[in-house]
């Protein structure tokens, strides 16, 4: 019995009531606030006068974000102008629940929202789409709307930056996915990838910053032949190719053909026809994949 009354033996530091189980950390909420400013000031983020949209979802992330920019816009004199910047993609039971939560932060910030939804923008919900399409690459479609939705939510807003609450775990993601486009399938890695992440979390915590640090180690070969910006000929949206990847979808979607924008050598010719016969030297009119974060 006595055996059992010692505390436990550990390298980490224990509880100093019980002896026995480990000691929680509390960190006070104004010391991380603390240290964002910190960050922001020395990486000289934002300057006085700039209009600021912060992507809202209505999950944590996003609203933790909205909560600590306004309050530390209120009590630094940033001098931003803050708005709330919401992306409705039509999915029936999740976002519009979401964006009431939304709505709630617009009155509880004190900051005016914009919201821009697939419909508007491209004639289609997810809903819509998925009817066509099925659940497969069905990622596929809503990512890419999503990253053009919130550039033109932006646009509308005519804001200077937008803020996306993103954390370690997003980025390690994307570190992973752009590593895996390198072995490319059509089919979406985002699950995986997410799966894999956490599992190597919980046999080592450090091993999302591991990866995030990777990522950042990466350098492009010199003998690597990056694509030039231009402009999309149908929307004008920013793009490598002639068509957006944007546009490439659409136009599947509208012809009846919705897994024409799906895969690397799937593209349209002038004509907007599919072209099957392109050879290796011929650019595609296809956009790259969707690589960027999605808040």
């Amino acid at each position: 019995m006595e055996a059992d009354s010692k505390p436990k033996k550990s390298g980490a530091r224990l509880c100093c009531v019980c002896n026995q189980n480990r000691a929680a950390l509390k960190r006070p909420k104004t010391l991380e606030q603390e240290e964002i400013h910190q960050v922001i000031l020395e990486n000289q983020l934002f300057k006085p006068g700039e209009r600021i949209a912060i992507g809202a979802s209505g999950g944590k992330d996003s609203t933790v974000l909205a909560y600590v920019l306004s309050e530390l816009n209120r009590r630094h004199n940033y001098g931003l102008d803050l708005f709330l910047l919401s992306v409705d993609e039509g999915i029936t039971g999740y976002r519009d629940d979401s964006l009431e939560t939304v709505k709630r932060n617009e009155l509880q910030y004190g900051l005016p929202l914009k919201i821009v939804s697939y419909k508007d923008l491209y004639g289609w919900t997810m809903d819509e789409i998925v009817k066509m399409i099925g659940l497969k690459n069905n990622c596929t479609f809503c990512g890419v709307f999503r990253r053009q939705a919130l550039d033109r939510g932006a646009a509308l807003l005519k804001v200077d930056k937008v803020a996306t609450g993103h954390n370690a775990d997003d980025i390690a993601e994307t570190v992973l996915l752009n590593i895996l486009r390198g072995i490319y399938s059509p089919n979406a890695y985002r699950g995986f990838a997410r799966e894999f992440i956490k599992d190597l979390e919980r046999i080592r915590p450090r091993a999302i910053l591991d990866i995030i640090k990777s990522g950042e180690d990466f350098r492009i070969s010199t003998t690597t032949k990056m694509p030039e910006q231009g402009t999309c000929e149908r929307c004008g949206y920013i793009s490598s190719q002639k068509w957006c990847k944007a546009c490439v979808l659409l136009e599947g979607l509208n012809r009846g053909l919705p897994k024409l924008g799906i895969g690397r050598n799937q593209g349209l010719n002038s004509d907007g026809k599919k072209d099957r016969k392109r050879d290796s030297r011929t650019p595609s009119i296809e956009s790259k994949q969707c690589g960027s974060l999605e808040f």
